[in-house]
């Protein structure tokens, strides 16, 4: 993903407030976080999941093959914690 970022100490990415919504980093990092996520083709991907903020692209994901849409945003929201977290981001687009 190109740039190296310094380590940062781990922060909450999610309230606990709100354990009702099934994708509680992607909803808060949307609404609360100024993020972005993009789902579909991009370019000769037919479909992935993308979660950016203003500076980076924190996730890409490919879906994989049998995997349906909400498996495909749980582990983008799985993988969107981890970044926001431990700054381990995952790039399965761009290698």
């Amino acid at each position: 993903m190109g740039k190296a970022r310094s380590p940062r100490s781990p922060r909450s990415a999610s309230p606990a407030a709100d354990s009702r919504s099934r994708f509680p980093t992607l909803e808060h990092f949307v609404l609360h976080g100024n993020g972005q996520i993009s789902v579909g083709e991009i370019g000769p991907i037919q479909c992935a999941a993308v979660a950016s903020d203003d500076h980076n692209m924190l996730v890409a994901l490919q879906r994989r093959k049998g995997e349906t849409l909400m498996q495909l945003l749980q582990r983008l929201d799985a993988a969107l914690l981890r970044a926001l977290e431990y700054d381990e981001f995952t790039d399965e687009i761009n290698g």
